[in-house]
């Protein structure tokens, strides 16, 4: 059994969760997500709650049972409080700009690189910082993850695209041999 299929989800105040038609819309003060239900689970909106339950006891049945509710969970924190992910720029002669929907970067290579920013996010940069926001949790994350892979970080001189909260182990370099 699911401890997280288990649980229901509570509905803050100025939020409304729907289902129709095999979607699930939740609807905050600022945006509304939507997603798309699994055949194998149904999902329930009462006053208490949103609850989810199986539809049989298929293996994918209880591997989407306890995913439905966190990714409802997930959906009301996105339109409430939404989400943040920080990234930071290390190395000499590496930049990064917004402009309008895109962030300039220069990163080292013989061109710049743009990167579009996708509908329903906000990117801000300061200094060597670079916060992307949103309600949407993995379109937060997917742009975090693509901007991290054009440079991702070295462990030699640390230079490249980080998370704020990663801890990177350095290595020492080669050592001349004793002669």
């Amino acid at each position: 059994m699911s401890r997280i299929g288990k649980k229901l989800v509570s509905i803050p105040d100025g939020v409304t969760v729907t289902v129709d038609a095999g979607v699930v819309t939740v609807k905050g003060a600022k945006e509304t997500l939507t997603m798309p239900i699994h055949d194998a689970v149904s999902v329930n909106v009462s006053e208490e709650g949103v609850s989810v339950t199986k539809n049989h006891n298929a293996k994918i049945a209880s591997a989407m049972w306890g995913t439905t509710v966190r990714l409802i969970e997930n959906m009301v924190t996105g339109v409430t409080s939404g989400f943040e992910k920080i990234l930071e720029l290390n190395g000499v002669g590496f930049r990064m700009d917004v402009q309008g929907k895109k962030i300039n970067l220069a990163l080292g290579f013989s061109h710049p690189v743009v990167v579009e920013i996708p509908e329903g996010l906000t990117v801000t940069v300061e200094k060597n910082t670079l916060k992307i926001a949103g309600a949407d949790k993995q379109a937060v994350g997917q742009l975090a993850a693509n901007i991290r892979e054009l440079k991702p970080v070295e462990p030699y001189k640390g230079k490249g695209f980080k998370y704020h909260d990663e801890i990177v182990r350095r290595k020492e370099g080669k050592r001349a041999a004793a002669v």
